[in-house]
């Protein structure tokens, strides 16, 4: 039989419908802290949430996000409620979130950390050591307070469900001070009894206060130990305790640890109609198959036959000399075009000669232009500097009387470097005067 092949779109599309019309992703409830938070311009809130182990992509819309009480930062520990969501383009899953509120952190909740990572190290909750719950009990033994409403709500779920079984209770104390220690009492006298196939240990909600017997040491201990199976069903669907990682099953509440303890009377009439029912379609499908396998074991015979072959070969024929055709045009068009660049290379020598000598006249009445302009520059460089040095020399100013007046070689710029009967020198613009002071006056 020939295997059937999927599209992408297809498989994504049954992915889609099976995990978004899954009744226990319908509405989920998740904790842990917020990494990546981005909020967008419309008000839909983009972030990730962690935890120690893993990550999930979240998106809460405008809508739901403008109900928030807090401002969501990088961080904060977080409690939501939201379904889960395929976007099909990139075939991604996200949790579409409709509630979100903080989950307070105080001394409790540091122990409670604390003492979950030492057990985690431990191998406390590894999946590897948990054991089956079995699927047809006769007995279920409630680890609970005899007066609260879980153990009614048990033995109404088990009434409703599955008659073949029993109920028994364990009184144990959930709340306060010896809790812990009752709990654990009870649990090792079910397994030394041993007369129920698995135990369910709860309570109803309350703060983490009221749950911390169910995180304390003694009661994971005999959960750890017990050989019998444990579902624990603890507080409200958002309420974790450390009794829950070690137990071998985690309800959200009492009812539903009933649930998963025992079958459904109808669940398993509508499971064997529904296997009727697959059994039918998959021989329908059979049938359908090898109905259709038959068609195409004709159309084969029909393709095999001489004639289709030969047919088939002259088809090729015809398509590879079109082709033949098409290339040798191709290369004619490439060799004349080639030729007509070879004749371009190939002028005459004469022409070739007479473009280099028009360059030549080019190049000299450029170059005689050039030393031409040097030569006017120059110039013009020349008679500025002879202006300057006129102007700057002191026979310049000989020419509107003025003298310079030497003693020896000092020129004389004050009465006080002359004396009587000195002996001076008067240069004027055309000669030297010598004279002798007879007499000097100060302004």
């Amino acid at each position: 039989m020939e295997p059937v092949y999927l599209t992408v779109s297809a498989l994504t599309k049954y992915i889609k419908v099976k995990l978004e019309q899954d009744k226990h992703l319908v509405r989920i409830l998740i904790k842990g802290e917020i990494s990546n938070f981005k909020r967008h311009s419309r008000g839909h809130f983009y972030f990730t949430l962690k935890d120690e182990a893993a990550s999930i992509s979240c998106i809460m819309f405008s809508r739901d996000a403008g109900a928030v009480s807090f401002d969501p930062k990088e961080g904060d520990h977080v409690l939501i409620e939201g379904k889960i969501n395929i976007y099909e383009p990139s075939g991604t899953y996200s949790i579409q979130v409709r509630e979100l509120k903080l989950d307070g952190i105080g001394e409790l909740y540091l122990q409670y950390e604390k003492l979950k990572k030492e057990l985690s190290e431990k191998g406390y909750f590894a999946d590897a050591r948990k054991k089956a719950i079995p699927k047809f009990p006769k007995k279920i033994g409630v680890i609970t307070s005899p007066t609260g409403a879980v153990i009614e709500d048990i033995k109404n779920t088990v009434q409703r469900r599955y008659l073949l079984t029993e109920v028994h209770l364990y009184p144990a104390l959930v709340q306060g001070p010896g809790a812990s220690q009752s709990l654990r009492e009870q649990i090792e006298l079910a397994n030394r009894l041993n007369e129920v196939d698995v135990l369910i240990v709860g309570r109803g909600g309350g703060s983490i206060e009221d749950l911390w017997g169910f995180n304390e040491l003694e009661t994971i201990e005999a959960i750890y130990r017990s050989q019998i199976p444990i579902i624990t069903a603890i507080g409200h669907e958002t309420d974790f305790t450390l009794s829950d990682f070690v137990s071998d099953l985690r309800a959200p509440t009492p009812t539903a640890a009933a649930e998963l303890a025992t079958p459904n009377s109808q669940d398993l009439l509508t499971k064997i109609a529904e296997l009727t029912y697959q059994n039918q379609r998959l021989m329908l499908g059979y049938l359908e198959f090898y109905q259709t396998k038959l068609l195409h074991f004709d159309e084969s015979l029909e393709r095999l036959s001489p004639k289709q072959k030969l047919e088939r070969h002259q088809n090729e024929i015809n398509r590879l000399l079109e082709a033949l055709n098409y290339r040798y045009l191709n290369y004619l068009k490439l060799q004349a075009y080639q030729v007509e660049r070879f004749e371009e290379k190939m002028k005459h020598p004469l022409e070739q000669i007479k473009l280099y000598q028009e360059k030549q006249q080019r190049l000299q009445d450029r170059l005689a232009e050039q030393v031409q302009t040097l030569f006017e520059r120059k110039r013009w460089q020349f008679n500025h500097l002879k202006d300057t040095l006129k102007a700057l020399s002191p026979l310049a100013l000989m020419d509107k009387g003025y003298a310079l007046v030497k003693k020896g070689t000092d020129v004389l710029t004050s009465i006080q470097t002359v004396k009587l009967d000195d002996n001076i020198e008067i240069e004027l613009k055309d000669g030297y005067v010598y004279t002798k002071v007879s007499g000097k006056k100060e302004k």
